[in-house]
């Protein structure tokens, strides 16, 4: 396997301090949203969906019931990580569209062949997100795009994505799309670009493929 090119991506920022938060949504102006990012609501009933595809995904792969209980256990704040998961995707997109970058079908396409190489074949990748990062087999393109999103955002700064410079950006794409959390999911911290209250790091590398998927615009 040959990883010439390496990047992390934080999904969980591990920030508990205290720093400036917007205010959080959950009122009679946004009844059933769970957030909302740059004026479109995610809505609890989205939120659940997505929710219930992991846990359908999840309960496919593993058939001992014991196992499953353990798997439930391990991801009991999934519904809060997916929310986060899904505010986050749309911030990167926005910083994205700040920075002029785009992600080509063609670029998806040859991150998820080397991926799946590296994986041992298409379903040893749709495993390894699922378990690792809580994201069902359907939406495995769309978080790959964001990736390489991430990737061209932290080069065309002349950064990579664990460095200052690229949350800098990520934090000016949060405050332009002014994020209301539900206080049922937690808070969302703008400096930060990431939900207040989550404790652990969460870190995705993602390797883009030897001479193929560009990480530059």
């Amino acid at each position: 396997m040959h990883r010439r090119r390496r990047t992390a991506l934080v999904l969980t920022a591990a920030i508990a301090a205290a720093a400036p938060l917007l205010t959080a949504c959950g009122s009679d102006a946004h009844p059933g949203a769970a957030a909302v990012v740059g004026g479109q609501r995610i809505t609890v009933a989205q939120l659940q969906n997505r929710v219930d595809e992991v846990r359908a995904a999840q309960r496919a792969a593993v058939s001992d019931p014991a196992q499953y209980q353990q798997v439930l256990a391990e991801t009991s704040s999934l519904t809060r990580d997916t929310l986060h998961n899904m505010v986050l995707d749309r911030v990167i997109h926005r910083a994205a569209q700040d920075q002029g970058v785009t992600v080509t079908r063609k670029d998806t396409q040859q991150l998820r062949a080397s991926l799946e190489q590296q994986a041992g074949g298409a379903k040893g990748l749709r495993t390894a997100w699922l378990q690792k990062y809580g994201i069902a087999p359907a939406y495995l393109d769309d978080n790959l795009r964001l990736q390489l999103e991430a990737q061209k955002v932290a080069a065309r700064l002349g950064t990579d994505t664990s460095q200052p410079a690229f949350w800098k950006a990520l934090s000016r794409a949060s405050e332009e799309l002014r994020i209301d959390i539900n206080p049922r999911y937690g808070t969302w911290d703008v400096q930060k670009s990431g939900r207040a209250d989550a404790k652990t790091p969460w870190v995705r590398e993602v390797t883009a493929p030897s001479g193929g998927a560009p990480v530059t615009a």
